[in-house]
């Protein structure tokens, strides 16, 4: 591992194919794979549907894979049972560039495609959903940026993330406004060159240890001024007086993950932090979803890979009545009902993450893939549970973990009755248009 790592200093020798394929070769397990490998590398390209990976693809899945199995799998219960936030496994993967995939090349990233970023999703999360959320929070944090931020905010903003394993975050929901984004009360006053900023936000994944937040803010006072009038996006960097994490979380799952509430108390950000415009903040929070929907979805799928394989391997395994319990047709239905879903949101979240990359609105697919997904995963975990027994229900093993992570995939990015308001607006908009 070291000569690949020592290979990977700079992000972009992620794409060096044969040498990864190389290094990979012996120690990545086909058995265990998410994604059957290619039958056809031979034949040529596909035309129309496709469902192989590219060559470059597969080689972005098979590091991220490696580093799951053999570095994050070793240390997830450490991390769940102290909540120790994952710094080294992070130093790691940046060094991987598994990381800020997303940027452009302009700025130092590789300029990943999000479908390429749902790969290293679902991967990680097959090893820690919480490790994989700290890591991937980034892309939530980055995602306004990359998509308003001018040149020189990119420059300053996400050129820092390529050139050493710094963290952001997203700053948008509060004490009252979770799903309810046009109820926020973080505001924000102009005066002079700079804004000044008063209020609270709750559940800011990364937010003790981000180096700069994405803060979505009232900047018209007025309350009955909708939100895409009313909200503005800043970026606030983290040592600006007046800015206060809370104290870190202690959640039901996904414990890794570092989760605090920030205040900002009299907070001067300057104006030249502000993504676009006064009153674009509302428009840039939601297009970041679009992004970044996909991605959670993926991170959802991989826990419930890993539940549907921990699950698989006991059942063959342990016995009752003379004959393991895959034997028996209650317990192999449940394998395959887990089979059916993992499939189905798989295919979902790759759908969801094409259409961006093509350049098109995804806002529909994306919902489908993160509601669909979040139900999944918490079905497979808690599926998982019952096939262990008593078993299932001792935290020496694995799967109780999988299902107290599992249960934010329902609730975080947008709860699983936000993403069903959302689609059924974009049906009812599709028939009647």
């Amino acid at each position: 591992m070291t000569s690949l790592i020592q290979a990977l200093k700079t992000p972009l020798a992620l794409r060096s194919v044969g040498f990864i394929k190389r290094s990979l070769a012996s120690t990545t397990n086909p058995t265990t794979s998410s994604i059957p490998a290619p039958q056809h590398e031979k034949q040529g390209a596909s035309t129309g549907y496709c469902f192989e990976l590219t060559p470059e693809q597969r080689e972005v899945q098979e590091l991220a894979r490696k580093f799951a199995r053999e570095d994050v799998i070793p240390v997830a219960a450490h991390h769940d049972r102290t909540g120790e936030y994952p710094w080294e496994l992070i130093k790691k993967a940046h060094s991987l560039g598994l990381m800020n995939g997303h940027i452009d090349a302009e700025f130092g990233g590789m300029g990943l495609s999000n479908f390429e970023g749902c790969l290293i999703a679902e991967e990680l999360s097959y090893g820690c959903t919480g490790i994989g959320t700290a890591i991937e929070a980034n892309g939530l944090g980055q995602s306004p940026v990359i998509l308003a931020g001018n040149k020189e905010q990119k420059k300053k903003y996400l050129g820092r993330m390529v050139e050493e394993p710094l963290m952001c975050a997203y700053g948008v929901t509060e004490p009252g406004a979770g799903s309810d984004v046009a109820n926020i009360r973080t505001k924000a006053e102009k005066k002079g060159d700079h804004y000044v900023l008063n209020g609270q936000k709750m559940w800011i994944t990364n937010g003790g240890h981000a180096n700069w937040y994405f803060v979505l803010a009232r900047t018209n006072p007025d309350p009955k001024a909708p939100p895409h009038k009313a909200l503005t996006g800043f970026i606030v960097d983290r040592d600006t007086p007046g800015l206060t994490p809370g104290r870190k979380e202690i959640n039901m799952g996904q414990r890794a993950s570092d989760t605090r509430g920030i205040t900002f108390e009299d907070v001067l950000v300057p104006k030249e932090n502000v993504l676009i415009g006064e009153g674009a903040g509302f428009k840039i929070a939601m297009g970041a979803f679009d992004q970044t929907r996909p991605p959670v979805a993926a991170g959802a799928v991989g826990l419930a890979q890993r539940a549907y394989d921990e699950a698989m391997k006991y059942a063959m395994e342990r016995k009752t009545f003379g004959v393991p319990i895959f034997k028996h047709q209650a317990v192999a239905f449940m394998l395959a009902d887990m089979a059916i879903g993992i499939e189905t949101s798989r295919l979902a979240w790759m759908r969801a993450s094409w259409e961006i990359d093509q350049g098109r609105r995804n806002t529909y697919y994306a919902s489908i893939a993160k509601a669909l997904a979040g139900d999944v995963a918490n079905k497979c975990a808690t599926d998982a549970v019952q096939i262990f027994g008593g078993n299932g229900f001792n935290s020496e093993y694995p799967v109780e973990k999988l299902m107290r992570d599992a249960k934010i995939y329902q609730i975080y990015e947008g709860t699983a009755q936000i993403q069903r308001v959302i689609i059924s607006k974009e049906i009812v908009s599709r028939f009647t248009a």
